[in-house]
């Protein structure tokens, strides 16, 4: 009797094991310390730099607006062409390739200053998405409304990972200036967070690699082991009390 007990506790303790190295595997920020507040400054942020076909809404406000004209034109937004170029009303040709938007609205607002009252120009990036594909829940592209967003931010518009998802293998793709980079990221890191490709840029592809055992019942396998785990702790109960 002894013996039967000892071995159904020990494949007990088999599949608790194993249960436990898979959620390992899922974790995230695996060597972060989960007892303490960690803090550190942000130094890997750069804001994004409009680049060619890009489209820019362009919201010009003063205190004499009917000089500014076009206005048909403004919802539609205004496209970078390949020369890096917008071309706007009053001011002609502007380059704009290579500025970030803030930098690109002080400038059109010192252009129109001969033109406008108390010009103020707001510049926005219209098309800024971002693509999530592989094994992840909702797989898509994303539309974002503004100029920041993280791989974390990404991942969970998309629904996060499927529990296959290999989350020490996710590809991010990114195209600047003609050409296209295959980045490595491995979100089980806590370096990951300080990577200069932790924030996304316009056009950002993430892939995520499928484990060998997507297409196994991942989930109906957590509870296959949990109803065997309390038909052994019940196996042992009955056996103890006989």
């Amino acid at each position: 009797m002894k013996n039967k007990i000892n071995q159904l506790l020990i494949f007990l303790l088999i599949l608790v094991c194993c249960s436990c190295a898979s959620s390992k595997k899922t974790n995230y920020f695996q060597d972060i310390d989960r007892e303490r507040i960690t803090e550190e400054l942000i130094e890997n942020y750069q804001p994004i730099t409009i680049q060619t076909s890009d489209i820019l809404s362009i919201n010009v406000t003063s205190l004499n607006p009917q000089a500014w004209s076009d206005t048909s034109n403004r919802d539609l937004g205004y496209l970078v062409d390949q020369k890096g170029e917008i071309v706007l009303p009053l001011v002609g040709s502007v380059k704009a390739a290579g500025l970030t938007s803030t930098a690109l609205s002080e400038q059109l607002r010192e252009r129109l200053l001969p033109y406008l009252k108390e010009p103020s120009v707001v510049v926005r990036i219209l098309n800024f998405k971002v693509s999530v594909m592989g094994d992840v829940m909702k797989p898509a592209t994303y539309s974002i409304a503004s100029e920041r967003i993280t791989v974390n931010e990404a991942i969970s518009m998309a629904g996060d990972l499927n529990i296959t998802g290999m989350r020490k293998h996710v590809m991010l793709i990114r195209e600047v200036d003609g050409t296209r980079s295959f980045i490595p990221l491995d979100l089980t890191a806590s370096n990951f967070i300080r990577s200069p490709y932790f924030y996304l840029r316009n056009n950002d592809v993430l892939y995520v690699q499928p484990g060998k055992n997507k297409y196994a019942a991942s989930t109906d396998g957590v509870y296959r082991s949990l109803s065997l785990a309390l038909s052994a702790l019940s196996i042992v109960a009955i056996i103890i009390t006989r």
